[in-house]
């Protein structure tokens, strides 16, 4: 007999941990949304901003808001600093130039963080407890509960800096054409920047969330690439894709991990999600609402 109360419970944590996915998923949309390039050192930002907040927090004692507010501050500043030293000088070069740089920048960053502050695994404690919440025949993870929200939250509020406001607008026309843009007047630069800025805003949110639930150590980077088939799946360009990829990924890695692990011994959870994004890049390469580039020869 289908047991409905353990099919609720996969589908509620899915959908938890698809939203949590959606925040780092989101990292990936801006920039591309604004630069027209992916990213490929998102899992080490939110890694860096990670040991921000555990290590002000754990070796320094600062308060929550202050560990936070720091980390948010110090990503902006990272965000801001990377364009003018990196990437500016790769504007008008052709994308995979800046995607090399994004990998090159993973690798340092990799090495950078436990250099700094060291390679054990850190805590990042937050205010909320341990037990989960009981809802009928639900157990919901209260930093699951947090996350989700926080994402709901950013995402509405960039869903709405690029549909309405003047500056998504001309990032958005930026990411179409560099060129056009600077030829119509558009501050190239400044666009780049604040894409950056907004990209450590999210990396920080997200290394406080996922840090509380896995510890803060270098594998704390490894989040970036599980969120590969997230906007594969929902569209590089398209924050609701960002959202629809990321419920869709952790209800099937739930579902698989639930139903199909104690037939297989284990690690469904682990390659189910690649084996959809694979599906969808034969399927849909753009994605679900991921622009449609036609080419025509």
């Amino acid at each position: 007999m289908f047991d409905w109360q353990f099919f609720g419970l996969l589908i509620s944590n899915g959908v938890l941990i698809g939203l949590m996915y959606s925040l780092i998923a989101l990292g990936f949309v801006l920039v591309y949304k604004a630069t027209d390039a992916i990213n490929f050192a998102q899992g080490e930002f939110v890694m860096i901003a990670g040991f921000m907040v555990a290590v002000a927090l754990g070796a320094y004692g600062a308060p929550l808001w202050l560990a936070v507010a720091l980390a948010l501050a110090l990503m902006i500043a990272f965000g801001f600093g990377l364009e003018r030293a990196m990437l500016r000088p790769l504007i008008g070069r052709p994308i995979v130039a800046v995607i090399m740089a994004t990998i090159g920048l993973a690798a340092i960053l990799r090495g950078f963080g436990p250099l700094m502050w060291g390679a054990e695994t850190k805590p990042l404690a937050l205010p909320i407890p341990d037990e989960p919440i009981v809802w009928g025949p639900l157990f919901i993870p209260p930093i699951q509960l947090l996350g989700a929200a926080v994402s709901l939250l950013f995402l509405a509020i960039f869903g709405w800096f690029f549909l309405r406001s003047r500056q998504g607008i001309a990032m958005r026309a930026v990411a179409d054409s560099q060129q056009v843009a600077m030829a119509m007047g558009v501050n190239v630069e400044r666009y780049f920047a604040l894409a950056w800025a907004m990209t450590g805003i999210v990396s920080a949110l997200g290394g406080v969330v996922w840090g509380n639930l896995l510890g803060v150590d270098v594998h704390l980077a490894l989040v970036g690439f599980k969120v590969f088939p997230v906007v594969i799946l929902g569209g590089l360009d398209s924050i609701p894709g960002a959202i629809i990829g990321g419920l869709i990924i952790g209800i099937v890695e739930n579902v698989a991990a639930g139903y199909v692990d104690p037939w297989v011994g284990g690690g469904t959870k682990d390659f189910a999600p690649y084996v959809l994004m694979i599906l969808a890049l034969m399927i849909r390469p753009y994605g679900i609402f991921g622009k449609q580039i036609i080419e025509r020869v």
